[in-house]
């Protein structure tokens, strides 16, 4: 799979100076944890799941999580087990084969409520357990966390595959002021003692209003809810740093769409968001509401965070675009991260407008190729419109 591999290849030339590598679900977890994207949240009780799959495969969708958490209801859930299971058998019925498990679908993770669902999964699921690349943990904390880890390094002996795991930091002790330095210690601990398989960690934004009965509008990100945006922060510090030690983090869902799969105008119309910036990007194909969510985008990757939780398939696109690398980013990028200057030094960007650090940017340069090798970089008078005009065109 690539990004924008849903679109044809012609097109895909005209837009990228270096278009997204192709990788599989074997992948190093370092490219899988960036490739991840806009990773779409669908229901498991889904009554044509499979077909659901396939399709948004077909949309440019490179991850999903199947949930049997909080997207049903408690009494749904041995519905959604038995569902998934159906499904699953469904979708290896007609993809791949053990050297190739699921060239035409998206990375497939497990959201679940409870350790044990794991083991019982894992065992129900049979061949059609190689189309699955991990689960999602919900309420993730230490103690909460170990169960969770402990059967999903069992579900790994047993079947033979790598299997990872995505925490979900949404629990009220990483909320609470009183509270959340210990907590966080704590998942620092216990995922560092199981870094091979965390793949990401995931932020829980929804719970984290919750506990105080707060809503972001549509006009609002994360970010301008400050108790939100602490959490964040913090998460980002001790969770998130480019020394090693960190994990990539993933950007919060954004809960706003428009009845129906069309959330996009047929004609162009100026965007508030789009004020003021290039003028490539002045004009885009979007309704009002999608405003917010691509402030939110930057502002995730101005904090630290890569990717996005998505719970709607329009959602997608936009995240995917505005994750493409620019070619005045690669640009800086590469002139930091060049052999010869290993010493350091400042430099002239080549686009003549700022000043390129080489040892204090370098971190950035590097998870900047990263982000260039899985998602492409630019051409460089092709910008966020043109990449999402063809995004949805595909």
């Amino acid at each position: 799979m690539r990004h924008f591999g849903h679109i044809p290849s012609a097109v895909r030339t005209g837009l990228f100076h270096r278009e997204p590598a192709e990788f599989t679900a074997d992948s190093p977890a370092r490219t899988l944890a960036v490739a991840l994207g806009a990773t779409l949240y669908s229901p498991a009780t889904r009554p044509r799941l499979a077909d659901a799959v396939r399709k948004q495969a077909g949309r440019g969708v490179v991850s999903m999580v199947l949930c049997l958490e909080d997207s049903i209801s408690d009494a749904d859930v041995e519905e959604g087990e038995d569902n998934l299971v159906r499904h699953f058998a469904d979708l290896a019925a007609g993809t791949g084969t053990d050297a190739d498990p699921a060239p035409d679908l998206p990375l497939l993770f497990i959201r679940v409520r409870e350790a044990h669902q794991i083991t019982n999964l894992v065992d129900r699921l049979g061949a059609s357990v190689r189309l699955l690349s991990g689960f999602v943990l919900p309420k993730f904390t230490e103690a909460r966390g170990r169960a969770f880890l402990e059967a999903l390094t069992e579900a790994e002996r047993t079947t033979g595959r790598r299997l990872f795991a995505m925490p979900v930091l949404e629990s009220p002790e990483l909320l609470h002021l009183e509270t959340r330095a210990e907590t966080l210690a704590g998942i620092a601990a216990i995922t560092d003692k199981y870094r091979d398989r965390v793949l990401a960690l995931r932020l829980g934004v929804t719970d984290f209003c919750s506990a105080y009965g707060l809503r972001r509008s549509p006009d609002m990100t994360a970010y301008d809810i400050k108790i939100v945006a602490s959490v964040i922060a913090d998460v980002v510090n001790v969770l998130g740093r480019s020394d090693g030690t960190g994990f990539t983090v993933t950007g919060p869902v954004w809960e706003y769409f428009r009845p129906g799969e069309r959330m996009f105008k047929p004609q162009l119309r100026r965007s508030p968001f789009l004020e003021g910036r290039a003028e490539d990007l002045r004009t885009a194909l979007i309704e009002h509401d999608l405003d917010g969510l691509l402030r939110e985008i930057e502002l995730d990757r101005a904090n630290g965070l890569l990717g996005k939780t998505c719970i709607h398939p329009t959602h997608v696109v936009p995240v995917h675009a505005l994750s493409v690398v620019s070619h005045e980013e690669w640009s800086d990028a590469q002139d930091i991260l060049r052999p010869e200057q290993d010493g350091g030094g400042v430099l002239r960007s080549a686009y003549t407008n700022k000043m390129n650090e080489v040892k204090p940017h370098r971190a950035w340069a590097e998870r900047t190729l990263l982000r260039a090798e899985v998602f492409g970089v630019a051409k460089e008078d092709v910008g966020f419109v043109d990449l999402l005009t063809a995004g949805l065109a595909g």
